[in-house]
């Protein structure tokens, strides 16, 4: 990735830290009860989709993955799926970071009531989320 000496205008914040799991209701008890993470919620039920937890400050998302992952699959992995940072414009940090050679996984998209996200490519094809969040 090219770097260049120029200040960075983009203000960058860790959101959350996304893992995958076989077992999110145990992997959650792991850390709720190593750690004392505390559960904020769960979203999905039988089984569940993914376990919400703070741990110390930190969101971290714990998604049920399927049985068995493919590394052809759209998600191959087991552990750290992604991190999320997050921005207060959007298009202005995809705008910075493509200029800055990174490679767009997927654009802006909308996810719901005041989330917008993409997805870039970090070194060893890590997932990185770039998001914005609004009161909306």
């Amino acid at each position: 990735m090219p770097t260049t000496n120029r200040e960075r205008p983009m203000q960058y914040a860790c959101d959350h830290v996304h893992l995958r799991s076989r077992d999110a209701l145990r992997a959650a008890a792991f850390y709720v009860e190593t750690f004392g993470a505390r559960e904020v919620k769960r979203v999905g039920s039988d089984p569940v989709q993914r376990v919400v937890l703070d741990l110390g400050g930190l969101t971290v998302f714990i998604e049920q993955a399927p049985a068995e992952t493919t590394p052809a699959g759209p998600t191959p992995c087991l552990g750290i799926e992604h991190i999320g940072l997050r921005v207060a414009d959007i298009e202005a940090a995809m705008a910075d970071l493509t200029g800055r050679g990174v490679k767009v996984r997927t654009g802006i998209t909308e996810r719901g009531p005041g989330l917008r996200i993409a997805f870039v490519e970090g070194p060893d094809g890590a997932l990185i989320e770039i998001l914005e969040r609004s009161s909306a």
